[in-house]
């Protein structure tokens, strides 16, 4: 109990802070203020709701080892994995850490166009790249300090040739800042081995010189994932008005919750004003992150989905394998892709997913192929995607039944070879009802949501077309389905999408 006590003071000192703090911030002028009435005035723009489906680059200097996620903090995790191959492969911590990774990061494969145009061939409508992970290595221009990929590594503005490639081909653009977690997860590197040829000695993490890359040593008991440091708060705060402020992206994700309460909402305000005042009134913006909207934002779930409609539009980040490249890892196939994407369109939502990249910056064969296939999927299929809107029920099969089910962060996400042939998920287009078969059917396709006696139903079929097929589908309506005779030649794909014209 007196812990719990300890946990509700600090949460309510901590909120008591970033408001003092928050109300000397500068924002952009604009007819949002930092509040939660404020805030709720915000209208989904329509770019977001149609696009559906977005590819992100969760790439920079922590690739370079090839271990994949949290590199910069797991080298100084004695006895961890990453600190094992650190150690074997670089020397211990305390005489080569992360910033010493940094400069060997040259990116010197990565071709922005050229990727951005297979993203676009794909099907992506938004890319978003990655701003700062929780390295607090910046990969834009920045004035701030000098861990940016301008100044180091690559030397270049990689934020900035990203958003060029973007808007070459169309695409929306967003950025992701990890940072405001930075401050807690940076503090291992300011330890020492606890035993060993080097128990004791410090890591450079705890050298004074490099306190503007791995921040100072954090207090006793800031061990939370956000920091209840209201100078640092300040600092992230002035992190992201940087970044938004001289790129105005469209979209802007954090890895947390709305950090920091009304130094939070201040940064959120400062976003929607500026974006709106850049777009001359018409505001392309977005707001990612991990708390429920109620209008406010977009909710975003990590490796993880609703299990059911949600009123609000929200997104499903993800990533076809580790975050940051590692050697010998599992990658999802083009088909999971799709699934995924289906299942979280059919609920309102979008997929955000990382693509991954080498250290130098290309994309392996295996990656190439992936991509292809969800290319080779979209053209036909994107119809009954793009512009959708959920139906009256997601979907039916026995991947909706709710006993089985999970949702949220890091939940939801059906694993290879979990659908079966019966599962079917709905979107909808003006007249038009769209039936994808989330594995491809060996028999006849009945679906029980359109037979004669369903309540959900209140229209007429006027035809039932396959995607990708200039056949003359075979249907009837029974009492207890619609029953659609398989067609004999099905196209190349697992996830087969009906369209079903209603009058």
């Amino acid at each position: 109990m007196k812990l719990y006590l300890n946990l509700l003071l600090t949460a309510a000192l901590t909120t008591t802070l970033s408001a003092t703090y928050a109300q000397d911030l500068p924002i952009n002028a604009g007819s949002f203020k930092p509040t939660e009435e404020s805030l709720k005035e915000y209208k989904y723009p329509e770019w977001f709701r149609d696009a559906k489906f977005g590819i992100w680059a969760h790439w920079g200097p922590q690739a370079v080892p090839r271990q994949g996620d949290w590199y910069a903090r797991n080298l100084y995790s004695q006895n961890s994995r990453q600190n094992k191959y650190h150690v074997a492969h670089y020397g211990p911590p305390s005489k080569f850490g992360y910033k010493d990774i940094i400069p060997l990061w040259k990116a010197e494969k990565w071709d922005p166009e050229k990727l951005m145009a297979l993203y676009k061939k794909a099907g992506a409508k938004y890319f978003v790249s990655m701003g700062s992970h929780h390295d607090n290595f910046f990969l834009w221009k920045s004035q701030i300090h000098k861990w940016n990929a301008f100044n180091m590594g690559p030397h270049k503005d990689v934020v900035g040739l990203w958003q060029k490639a973007a808007q070459k081909e169309g695409l929306k653009f967003g950025v992701s800042e990890h940072l405001a977690a930075s401050y807690t997860w940076y503090q291992v590197a300011h330890g020492a081995d606890k035993d060993g040829e080097f128990k004791g000695i410090p890591y450079d993490g705890a050298d004074p010189q490099y306190a503007d890359l791995y921040h100072t040593k954090a207090a006793p008991g800031d061990n939370a994932w956000l920091t209840t440091n209201p100078e640092w708060m300040k600092e992230w705060y002035a992190d992201v008005k940087e970044l938004v402020d001289t790129y105005h992206p469209d979209l802007l994700y954090s890895d947390s919750k709305l950090p920091f309460d009304g130094i939070g909402r201040s940064m959120l305000a400062n976003f929607y004003n500026g974006n709106f005042a850049f777009h001359n009134g018409s505001p392309t913006a977005v707001y990612n992150c991990k708390e429920p909207s109620n209008g406010k934002w977009v909710q975003d779930l990590e490796r993880g989905v609703q299990d059911n409609i949600n009123p609000y539009p929200w997104q499903t980040d993800t990533s076809i394998g580790d975050w940051f490249y590692q050697t010998g890892q599992k990658y999802k196939t083009g088909t999971e892709v799709i699934q995924m994407l289906v299942d979280i369109v059919s609920k309102n939502g979008n997929l955000l997913i990382n693509v991954v990249q080498t250290p130098e910056g290309d994309l392996e064969p295996d990656v190439l192929k992936i991509v292809e296939d969800i290319a080779a999927w979209m053209p036909t299929n994107g119809k009954g995607i793009y512009g959708t809107r959920p139906w009256k029920i997601y979907g039916e099969g026995p991947s909706t039944d709710k006993t089985n089910q999970k949702k949220g962060q890091f939940a939801g996400l059906r694993d290879v070879g979990s659908y079966q042939t019966d599962d079917i998920r709905f979107t909808t287009k003006g007249n038009n009802l769209y039936a994808f078969c989330m594995e491809t059917p060996q028999s006849d396709v009945r679906i029980k949501s359109l037979g004669k006696n369903s309540t959900l139903n209140d229209k007429k079929i006027k035809s039932v077309s396959l995607l990708g097929s200039n056949q003359k589908i075979k249907w009837k309506l029974e009492d207890d389905a619609l029953i659609i005779t398989r067609p004999d030649n099905m196209p190349n794909w697992t996830v087969m999408g009906f369209q079903i014209e209603l009058k």
